[in-house]
């Protein structure tokens, strides 16, 4: 005797687990420049069909059956996808931090092209650039911003980028002289992008080519140096998440309980 129940039970479980595990990982990275949070998607399985919709019964077999006997076997994770919003904003006042100030307020599309070695690049959210002892600008793993401002000179007074994405240096004695402009790239469907960690994503045949612009221009956002993006993690959202999916672990887990009562008792009958 099988029991639907303890397999759909089961796979009820396997799910709430990968939730949880979803929710624990968005928690750990709520400080995360640049974090984007991920909401998981759930399918449910086959269904077993004892009797198909339309099929002709009644007394005499001549009515047609408005509705079927089917039972479904479970759920399944489909997919994470990573929600695409700006994050909060934290002023740091160091000109070589940048955030991407979006024309859509509500999505994001721009990204910071970095250098990661090999002849591959990759694209961050995380504008918390730093200069090293070339004058160039890095992120703090040290892999560069693709393609350069320019340099940085070594006797600059103060540097500025301006919303446009001109990298501006003031040497002594001179005024404001611009180096180079910092360059965005945007994605047709961003939610496609890998992740791989160091808060940086992979280009995918999901997400598109990415489309180089300058910032200011149609389709791309402003800079606002000395500003850091930070995740769009709510933690007290992601909270009440977790006790969610935790009761849903907990009834599922009450299912598979209920059907080994039930396969118990039938068990007992000829005591």
């Amino acid at each position: 005797m099988m029991i639907r129940s303890l397999w759909s039970g089961a796979t009820g479980m396997k799910a709430m687990q990968f939730h949880i595990d979803a929710i624990a990982h968005d928690l750990t990275n709520v400080n995360t420049n640049g974090y984007k949070k991920k909401i998981v998607n759930f399918q449910d399985l086959l269904y077993q069909t004892a009797r198909a919709s339309g099929l002709q019964g009644g007394t005499d077999g001549g009515v047609n059956l408005p509705v079927g006997i089917q039972v479904g076997l479970g759920v399944r994770v489909a997919g994470t996808t990573p929600v695409m919003t700006t994050g909060s904003v934290v002023e740091t006042g160091n000109w070589y931090d940048m955030m991407i100030d979006e024309p859509e307020k509500n999505s994001i599309r721009n990204f910071f092209q970095i250098d990661i070695g090999g002849g591959r690049v990759s694209y961050t959210r995380d504008g918390n650039f730093r200069v090293d002892d070339q004058g160039r600008l890095v992120t703090t793993d040290g892999y560069l911003l693709n393609p350069q401002p320019g340099q940085i000179a070594a006797n600059a007074v103060a540097v500025q980028v301006t919303p446009e994405g001109q990298v501006m240096q003031k040497l002594p004695g001179a005024d404001y002289a611009a180096i180079g402009r910092i360059q965005l790239f945007s994605f047709v469907n961003p939610s496609g992008l890998e992740p791989i960690g160091n808060n940086l994503w992979l280009e995918t045949q999901s997400s598109g080519a990415a489309q180089q612009g300058n910032p200011a221009e149609d389709g791309f956002g402003y800079i606002r140096g000395g500003f850091i993006e930070q995740s769009n993690v709510d933690a007290i959202s992601e909270m009440v998440n977790m006790i969610a999916a935790q009761r849903a672990y907990e009834f599922n887990s009450k299912s598979i309980t209920t059907s080994d009562e039930m396969l118990q008792t039938v068990n007992q009958l000829k005591r």
